[in-house]
């Protein structure tokens, strides 16, 4: 108990080390870390918090880490950050979907800009005609996302039979009523190719 190291050490016969089971030349199976990835890592595991002060400094800059990296993904397609509603190949497909089509939601908003306009007129004619359109401009997206339902559902049962189909025609109404550049993630596919 109170003998120097050095004798200590002498004293124990050195164990043998189990050889590396990988060899050197061969591939490693997973990716490198980026450089700001392993040292972010190093950093995190070298000392632990001194303070609660410390502990939620470090907890906002890895949220604001995964933050931007769901960010890069919404804009690039990368489906490993994206966040959970929009990661898998069903939600892939969804999006792809609706991408390669026009629909009527999507002009939705501009379409009630010129209506609001319309409306504002002194012309009785003109409001008349503007709510016309509201009623037109509203069936026809009715219309539209009942058949553009159907025929999602449809395909992703011939595509996916063994996946979980749950929410992905609500995702992809969703995404028909955004514009298309504003949509993120952003579209992968252009008007009127198939769907991957």
């Amino acid at each position: 108990m109170f003998r120097s190291r050095s004798k200590d050490d002498a004293a124990t016969p050195p164990v043998d080390e189990e050889p590396r089971g990988r060899d050197p030349q061969a591939p490693k199976g997973r990716p490198t870390p980026k450089r700001s990835e392993a040292e972010a890592l190093r950093r995190a595991v070298v000392k632990p918090p001194t303070s609660r002060k410390e502990a939620s400094r470090r907890a906002r800059e890895a949220r604001r880490a995964a933050l931007t990296k769901q960010r890069e993904a919404l804009l690039s397609g990368d489906e490993r950050h994206l966040p959970s509603r929009d990661r898998g190949p069903v939600r892939r497909y969804a999006r792809d979907f609706v991408d390669a089509k026009f629909h009527v939601a999507e002009f939705f908003l501009p379409i009630a800009v010129v209506i609001l306009i319309m409306s504002m007129l002194p012309s009785i004619q003109a409001r008349n005609i503007a709510l016309l359109l509201w009623l037109v401009v509203i069936v026809m997206i009715v219309f539209d996302s009942i058949l553009m339902t159907r025929r999602l559902k449809k395909r992703l049962r011939a595509k996916y039979p063994d996946e979980s189909l749950r929410g992905a025609s609500a995702y992809a109404l969703m995404r028909t009523m955004q514009m298309r550049r504003m949509r993120l993630p952003k579209p992968q596919v252009k008007r009127g190719e198939e769907p991957r």
